[in-house]
C-alpha cells in the first residue's frame, strides 16, 4: 500500500468537518487536491470510505472502520512530532497554565510554590477559567496546559491526563427552607431554584434538576449565592469544606439524586505540542500530589 499521511489527514478532517470542501478550507487546499487525495486513499486501500450518492459524501462500513485507524495513526504522529521537538528545544523558556477556578487552591499554591524554586528562571503565567474555556485556550494555544473538570469530550487534538475524581455535595444555606430536610427527593428539590455550573461561553453547562434554575460560571460565585439563599447547588467537596465557608452552608444527603455525582478532574495539554522538563516535571508532580491525597485535604 501506498497510502500517505496527508491522504489520512485529508480523510479524518473530511469526516470530522462533514464535507471535502470543508476539510479543503482547514488544510488551505483546493477542494479537488483532497477530493484526489482520498480518491487515491481507496484505490491503495481497495475499498470505497464514503458513499458519495448523497449530497455530502457518508462514510460506508469499511470507511467507518478505517476512520477510528485513521484518527489512532495521526495522533501517534503528532506524539511522535511532539517528542522530537522536545528533544530539539530543551527546557521551557516560559509557560502558561490555565487552571479551572475550582480547583484545591491552596494544594497549588504549594505546587506553584515548588515551581519557582526548580525552576527559578521559568516565566510562569497563570490564567483561570472555567471547564471547557480552559480545554478551548490549551486547544487555540493561549494556554500550554490546562488543569480542568473533565465533563463532556474534548477537542480531538488534546490530550488528557486523569488525576482523580471529586464528589459533588448538596448545598443550601442555613435559612433556606431545604436545610430541614436532611435527605431533600426531587420533588422537594423542584420546589426552590437550583444554580447549576456552565463555561463562559455558554457551550455546556450541567444537567439542571430543578425546573427553576440560573446558570453561574464559578463555582465560587454559586457558592456566595447559597449562602445568600438565593437557591441550592452542588458544588465539588473542597469547596464545601474550604475554611471561608464553614457555618454558612449546610450539606444535605444526595442519595435521592440519580446523576453521577463524581467529576473527574485532570490535566490536558495538545498531542501536537512539544513539551519539556517542565511540563513533564507538572505531569509528575500533579499525579504525585493527588496520589499522596493532598488535593483532598483543601
Amino acid at each position: 500500500m501506498n497510502w500517505t499521511l496527508y491522504q489520512l489527514e485529508a480523510f479524518v478532517l473530511s469526516v470530522n468537518h462533514g464535507s471535502f470542501s470543508a476539510a479543503a478550507r482547514k488544510l488551505g487546499r483546493a477542494q479537488s487536491r483532497v477530493s484526489t487525495a482520498i480518491a487515491n486513499l481507496e484505490v491503495d486501500l481497495g475499498f470505497e470510505l464514503f458513499d458519495r450518492s448523497a449530497k455530502l459524501p457518508v462514510l460506508t462500513k469499511h470507511g467507518e472502520d478505517m476512520f477510528i485507524q485513521a484518527q489512532a495513526v495521526l495522533e501517534q504522529c503528532q506524539r511522535l512530532q511532539s517528542r522530537a521537538m522536545t528533544l530539539n528545544t530543551g527546557q521551557e523558556i516560559a509557560l502558561t497554565v490555565a487552571m479551572d477556578e475550582a480547583v484545591p487552591v491552596n494544594a497549588f499554591e504549594l505546587l506553584f510554590e515548588q515551581v519557582a524554586i526548580q525552576f527559578p528562571l521559568l516565566k510562569l503565567t497563570i490564567i483561570n477559567g472555567s471547564r471547557d474555556d480552559i480545554a478551548s485556550w490549551v486547544d487555540e494555544g493561549k494556554a500550554d496546559m490546562g488543569i480542568v473538570f473533565h465533563v463532556r469530550e474534548l477537542p480531538g487534538s488534546l490530550e488528557f491526563m486523569s488525576i482523580g475524581q471529586f464528589r459533588q455535595s448538596l448545598i443550601v444555606s442555613p435559612k433556606h427552607a431545604l436545610a430541614k430536610i436532611s435527605s431533600p427527593s426531587i420533588a422537594d428539590l423542584n420546589q426552590y431554584r437550583q444554580l447549576v455550573i456552565r463555561d463562559r461561553v455558554g457551550d455546556s453547562q450541567a444537567k439542571a434538576l430543578s425546573p427553576n434554575h440560573w446558570y453561574i460560571d464559578s463555582y465560587y460565585y454559586m457558592t456566595a449565592l447559597v449562602i445568600r439563599g438565593v437557591g441550592w447547588a452542588l458544588v465539588p467537596e473542597h469547596v464545601v469544606n474550604a475554611e471561608w465557608y464553614s457555618g454558612d452552608v449546610v450539606e444535605l444527603s444526595t442519595e435521592y439524586i440519580p446523576d453521577p455525582l463524581l467529576v473527574e478532574m485532570g490535566v490536558v495539554n495538545r498531542r501536537d505540542k512539544a513539551y519539556g522538563p517542565v511540563m513533564e516535571w507538572f505531569f509528575i508532580e500533579i499525579e504525585s500530589m493527588f496520589k499522596s491525597n493532598k488535593l483532598q485535604t483543601y
